[in-house]
């Protein structure tokens, strides 16, 4: 029986690493998974999964607009998928999670989805949201901090490494706009404690 699967962190835990060496282990074994990623998010190159290790991997892009369902039923047409991994699933949208539930209860598709939580000012993204309602599992991936705790907040840091209290939600960025901290350090930062 297929699932809905959420793989949620605080950024450079390895999330995508874990995507890229699930549709490894299917392709390994004969399988067929589908890659999605989101569109917004091209550092590795459009339709382009990348872990910071190295690893890579093509992938089916989607933005805000996309029909996800349609989009999994269709390639599932053309040939049967064993598996569909979302990489970047905070930036799907309510409807788009909805369609994910779809894929797993029609077309009998598991779904694993890799993604982040809360954004630098601690709120949930629209996907984790519905993720987090929603998926069968829930899978936390875990980080540190510098202190050696467990983080569970990002910080959007200035050129300079200051900690930026306000912005849009989404900023794409790496190790040089985000640091994943404690929530200790994440309150030190903003001047919250």
């Amino acid at each position: 029986m297929a699932q809905l699967y959420f793989y949620y962190s605080a950024m450079n835990a390895g999330k995508s690493t874990t995507l890229l060496q699930s549709a490894f282990n299917y392709r390994e074994r004969g399988m067929t998974p589908l890659i999605l990623t989101a569109a917004i998010d091209n550092r590795a190159g459009v339709g382009k999964v990348a872990s910071r290790i190295g690893l890579e991997a093509d992938a089916h892009i989607y933005d805000r607009e996309t029909d996800v369902f349609s989009l999994v039923e269709r390639l599932n047409h053309d040939s049967k998928l064993d598996c569909l991994l979302v990489d970047e699933c905070q930036f799907l949208s309510k409807s788009q999670v909805n369609a994910l539930t779809d894929v797993v209860d029609k077309l009998n598709i598991p779904v694993l989805c890799y993604g982040l939580r809360t954004d630098f000012k601690g709120e949930l993204f629209e996907g984790a949201q519905y993720l987090l309602a929603w998926a069968d599992k829930l899978v936390e991936l875990k980080t540190i901090c510098h202190c050696g705790r467990k983080a569970n907040r990002v910080l959007r840091t200035d050129e300079h490494g200051n900690a930026i209290h306000d912005g849009n939600q989404v900023e794409i960025g790496g190790n040089d706009r985000y640091v994943s901290v404690c929530r200790t350090h994440y309150k030190e930062a903003l001047s919250l404690i």
